[in-house]
């Protein structure tokens, strides 16, 4: 299993305990949907789609997506969340090959 890149950000970028932020996570993912060809190959691509996305924050779901082929390359999942205290942000995405792949942050109220 290969390691994705990817990217969680936060805004506003200085926030304090008690705020509600925005969270974007993107993730570079080729989401095939299987009704491609290779152009030197002319062979079907086989499909491989993130199906689904889950924000964990201090051990507590924020919120979980499910995801369909149809969504673009290096999709860009977005949420909003409240800060309660340090702690950590970890997202989970799956795809459709089973594949798991997991990242987080930590988070770090200011004031």
């Amino acid at each position: 299993m290969a390691e994705r890149k990817s990217l969680i950000k936060i805004k506003p970028k200085r926030y304090k305990d008690g705020e509600v932020v925005k969270v974007s996570f993107m993730v570079m993912h080729p989401m095939d949907t299987g009704m491609g060809k290779d152009k030197k190959t002319k062979e079907i691509i086989p499909a491989k789609y993130i199906n689904s996305v889950k924000f964990v924050y201090n051990g507590k779901e924020i919120t979980n997506m499910t995801v369909w082929e149809s969504l673009s390359v290096n999709p860009v999942f977005t949420t909003y969340m409240k800060i309660n205290g340090k702690g950590k942000l970890t997202i989970t995405y799956t795809d459709n090959t089973g594949e798991v792949h997991e990242t987080s942050k930590k988070i770090k109220p200011k004031g």
